[in-house]
């Protein structure tokens, strides 16, 4: 008698049992989904920054060069400002989903190259601050460095990679 009452059981049980599994493993499933959905865009914003960031560094770097040797062009001035505006972009569109360690160092990356282009544009429009020079400010700019190296050490080790 115990036997097919359990018999019984078992088999009325049974479908609730394996639905409470199967919406287990879709929860599961889902939040694998939402992990990997979450990686994938920090890493896309991540390289989008870091891409942004060293092409600005590098035309704030040659505007600079030109400036100091006296072949400063309209066309790189254009370069320039859609460079700043690229990286502006991406680091704003970066802020929304980037851990604080990140936004804190590249927020150290962007008082210096924030600081160095309102130089090269002083210094363009003949308002140059002192004695800022392009030299000078080339030095400043070397401040930069250090800085792109640590978002770009902290960006990878967000995403869980070392070297």
């Amino acid at each position: 008698m115990l036997t097919a009452v359990a018999g019984v059981l078992g088999t009325l049980f049974a479908p609730l049992v394996a639905s409470r599994v199967t919406a287990r493993q879709r929860a599961e499933a889902a939040l694998a989904d939402g992990k990997r959905r979450n990686f994938e865009e920090r890493r896309a914003a991540y390289t989008s920054m870091n891409r942004a960031s060293r092409h600005f560094h590098t035309l704030l770097k040659d505007a600079l060069h030109r400036l100091r040797d006296g072949v400063y062009t309209d066309e790189d001035r254009v370069q320039l400002e859609v460079g700043r505006r690229d990286y502006r972009d991406r680091y704003a569109e970066a802020q929304m989903i980037i851990p604080t360690t990140v936004i804190n160092a590249s927020r150290d990356l962007n008082t210096v190259l924030a600081a160095v282009d309102s130089a090269v544009k002083r210094i363009d429009r003949g308002r140059a601050a002192g004695t800022e020079n392009p030299e000078q400010v080339l030095l400043a700019l070397k401040a930069a460095e250090p800085k792109l190296t640590a978002m770009h050490r902290i960006m990878r080790e967000d995403l869980g990679i070392s070297d």
